[in-house]
């Protein structure tokens, strides 16, 4: 009885070591993960910068500069859609 008890508490020991490492591993790799995400951020910044410089060295307008231009609405006489009155009338079959 000793045994098995003995046996299953090393087994569970084992286990236990084994999951605290891929624990540990997946950590490692978000870590890695993150400081790579975080280089990449500072790498965006300093192009983004640097096109800016280039923008106004050239006299070019900012790319994002909020001024949106509106795109006009569509007439819908221009389409050939007529004004329909909803609810009168009836549908006469020709």
């Amino acid at each position: 009885m000793k045994s098995k008890k003995q046996q299953a508490r090393e087994s569970h020991l084992e286990c236990h070591h084994k999951l605290h490492a891929r624990i540990q591993k997946a950590e490692d790799t978000i870590q890695e993960q993150y400081l790579i995400i975080e280089a990449l951020v500072k790498e965006k910044a300093s192009l983004l910068q640097t096109i800016y410089g280039l923008q106004e060295d050239n006299g070019a307008s900012a790319p994002f500069d909020d001024e949106w231009e509106e795109e006009p609405e569509e007439d819908p006489e221009e389409q050939g859609l007529e004004d329909i009155p909803v609810g009168e009338g009836e549908i006469v079959d020709e």
